[in-house]
């Protein structure tokens, strides 16, 4: 039998599929998605924030793709070898947070862009201070190398940038589940930092807002950590190491190790403290098993670059419009030495209409649109018994009702099933830790959900009050001939809620306004009372023409505010902050 030697370029040549370019729709979705993910990544490394343009039209039978950044740019040098060599690049060889993980990406674009319609990619990149050049290449899949079609210099309005250009064979699908759009929707509500624009084949422009001012920390790049190495790469990091004697290699090449802990090493291998080059394969395996007889601190986890709860609650609230939003980010913890952290988001109610839960699943900041049910993210979803937090589910099923969750693993080394990058593999650490952020954002949306069942049975019988208490006091006030007394106060009074009242008066000439607030609740209540006037308005507390009350009250006290103002009163009720709508009667209940 013939024995022949291929590149990795020419096996990726003959297995687009393994990429995620196995059918026209997919391929065109990850082109994009590769472009995107390069700019994203080289934006956050230069601590800019992104503004991407994503274009896309047709050419004939194919489709022109276009993708525009504003990132730091890349040198004229680098651009062949980053957008013609599979496998190129830093990442493939650090150990920190980031989207691309093999070196393979966006050069697996190009090589698609010369299989299906044999048109080279066209970059144009422009460095800060330097001049825009334009390069047009393909990749030579036997030997793995650039080849450079044209090369010119151009004038460019961007300050710094770059822009790929490529035609491929693809099939554009408009606003579905697995489409451009969805995947630049998603893109932005996890990099809520970044303002992508979208243009359509056939015009339609979408703009996804950047919602941050403030560009996420770049993760930093850490050694390994000893027990997440494999034997494999042991040996090689042996066979090249400069370092004199097994000591300095252990302190030198791994993290967590100092002269104490590298000492237990080689005392617990049996082994001398000799040239590590020498050391033979039964060697080294005694090494590798006291790595893992030695108990070590966890890697760092400064190598990681999580959203953060706050970004995840402000991105679900701009999108989705729930009325309920929650968010946590967990402690990192490791497996198989690879630090990582679980965050998860939930929304509920408002705007979403699915009966059936959304999830959307993110690794590394990257959305996941496909293999949804072969994931390990949504198995972790389905194994909640979501029916103790008050949402109805079916056993082994996701759940039913008006909800999106938010998940995001964020790792230095994502163990995705296959290259396309579609689906995480069943790691017992990440499918726990995820189980924990799930049950935490549970017990959170049963608080609210019986809250809010508690202040709709409480509404109910308010109402009801409102209903009988004014009939009850008309009649009252007429047998007993004096006039009708505050049915608001009695109310307030029979629920245990806050009561507030504003009578307005004037008096020579000048308007007043009094405030009457009662606590009929059996719990101290602090909270804030704002009033705004179209003229000015006297307090000792105010921001322009409002006025600012801070109001402190135990169970059953009352207080008096008396003001002056001129104008008009622009609310019609007294504005509260501090408490909820089942807590106040006769106020607005507001959030600044």
């Amino acid at each position: 039998m013939k024995q022949k030697e291929i590149s990795v370029a020419e096996f990726f040549e003959k297995n687009k599929h393994i990429l995620g370019y196995s059918n026209p729709a997919k391929a065109l979705i990850t082109c994009v998605k590769e472009a995107v993910d390069n700019s994203l990544d080289a934006c956050e490394e230069a601590g800019i924030l992104p503004d991407i343009l994503v274009k896309i039209f047709r050419v004939g039978k194919n489709y022109r793709i276009i993708v525009e950044d504003n990132g730091p740019g890349i040198e004229k040098e680098e651009i062949p070898k980053v957008f013609g060599k599979l496998l190129y690049g830093s990442r493939f060889h650090t150990i920190k947070q980031s989207r691309g993980q093999q070196g393979i990406g966006i050069s697996s674009a190009v090589l698609y862009a010369q299989i299906s319609t044999g048109k080279p990619a066209k970059i144009l990149s422009k460095v800060e201070g330097d001049e825009a050049y334009e390069i047009e290449l393909f990749i030579n899949t036997k030997k793995n190398e650039p080849e450079i079609v044209s090369e010119k210099k151009v004038e460019w309005y961007a300050p710094h940038g770059t822009r790929i250009e490529l035609e491929i064979v693809g099939s554009y699908v408009k606003e579905k589940r697995q489409s451009v759009y969805e995947y630049l929707r998603q893109t932005s509500i996890v990099n809520p930092h970044a303002k992508i624009t979208l243009i359509e084949p056939d015009g339609t422009i979408h703009e996804f807002k950047r919602i941050s001012n403030v560009p996420p920390q770049p993760p930093k790049e850490i050694k390994p950590h000893p027990h997440g190495i494999e034997l494999g790469t042991l040996l090689n990091m042996l066979k090249y190491s400069k370092h004199r004697d097994l000591k300095s290699f252990l302190k030198k090449e791994f993290v967590r190790v100092g002269d104490k802990i590298a000492e237990e090493i080689i005392q617990k291998a049996g082994l001398s403290n000799d040239d590590p080059k020498k050391l033979s394969r039964d060697e080294v395996e005694k090494l590798l098993e006291a790595f893992k007889l030695t108990n070590l601190l966890p890697p760092p986890t400064d190598c990681l670059s999580p959203i953060g709860e706050d970004l995840i609650k402000r991105s679900l609230l701009e999108e989705f419009k729930p009325e309920f939003v929650f968010a946590t980010t967990r402690k990192p913890k490791v497996y198989s030495g690879h630090p990582f952290l679980i965050e998860v988001g939930i929304a509920y109610g408002g705007e979403i209409e699915e009966e059936k839960v959304k999830i959307l699943r993110f690794a590394n900041k990257i959305p996941l649109l496909y293999q949804q049910s072969g994931c390990a993210l949504t198995k972790a979803v389905e194994s909640v018994n979501w029916k103790a937090y008050g949402i109805s589910q079916n056993k082994g099923e996701l759940p039913q009702a008006p909800m999106v969750i938010l998940i995001h693993l964020a790792s230095t080394n994502v163990p995705y099933t296959s290259e396309s990058k579609e689906a995480v593999a069943s790691i017992p650490e990440i499918v726990e830790e995820l189980r924990l952020a799930l049950q935490e954002a549970g017990r959170k949306l049963r608080e609210y959900l019986e809250r809010k069942s508690r202040i709709e049975k409480k509404k109910k019988k308010e109402n009801e009050l409102f209903k009988i208490i004014p009939l009850l006091a008309e009649k009252v006030s007429e047998v007993l001939e004096r006039e009708v007394p505050d049915y608001e106060k009695v109310v307030a009074r029979i629920m245990g809620s806050v009561y507030i009242s504003r009578v307005v008066f004037s008096e020579n000439g000048r308007n007043f306004a009094v405030l009457r607030i009662a606590n009929y609740s059996k719990y101290k209540k602090k909270f804030k009372v704002y009033e705004m006037s179209s003229g000015d308005i006297e307090a000792e507390k105010k921001v322009g023409n409002s006025a600012i009350f801070e109001v402190e009250l135990m169970p059953e006290e009352e207080v008096e505010i008396k003001y002056e103002f001129t104008g008009k009163l622009i609310n019609k009720k007294p504005l509260v902050e501090g408490l909820s709508e089942d807590e106040i009667i006769g106020g607005e209940v507001v959030s600044f």
